[in-house]
């Protein structure tokens, strides 16, 4: 089956055409769908063309399911017999799309 990874959001992703991803928030509407083009790698096999730094003209067409918080992490801060400790928790924005189409 063929594949391709993307870069978005400071990541990078690989995915099929079916496959649900959750990447970084993305300004599009629920339902709606759009591409990422920075993809660095597509293909099959011995057919996979990987990109110096990107394959030129391809894409990753997806469908945008839902825009979601993740679980909250915890980050805690503490110094031992100086009465110090710090709690702060943190929920990233995420958005879950559907890969529609691999176009390399």
């Amino acid at each position: 089956m063929a594949y391709a990874i993307f870069k978005t959001g400071g990541k990078q992703y690989r995915a099929s055409v079916g496959d649900f991803v959750d990447v970084e928030k993305l300004e599009v509407a629920e339902g709606e769908t759009a591409s990422f083009d920075q993809v660095l790698a597509a293909g099959e096999g011995a057919d996979i063309k990987i990109g110096a730094p990107t394959v030129a003209g391809a894409t990753v067409e997806f469908k945008v399911l839902k825009q979601f918080k993740a679980a909250k992490v915890t980050a805690f801060k503490f110094k031992k017999r100086k009465g110090y400790h710090l709690t702060k928790g943190h929920r990233q924005p995420l958005t879950r799309v559907q890969v529609v189409s691999i176009n390399a």
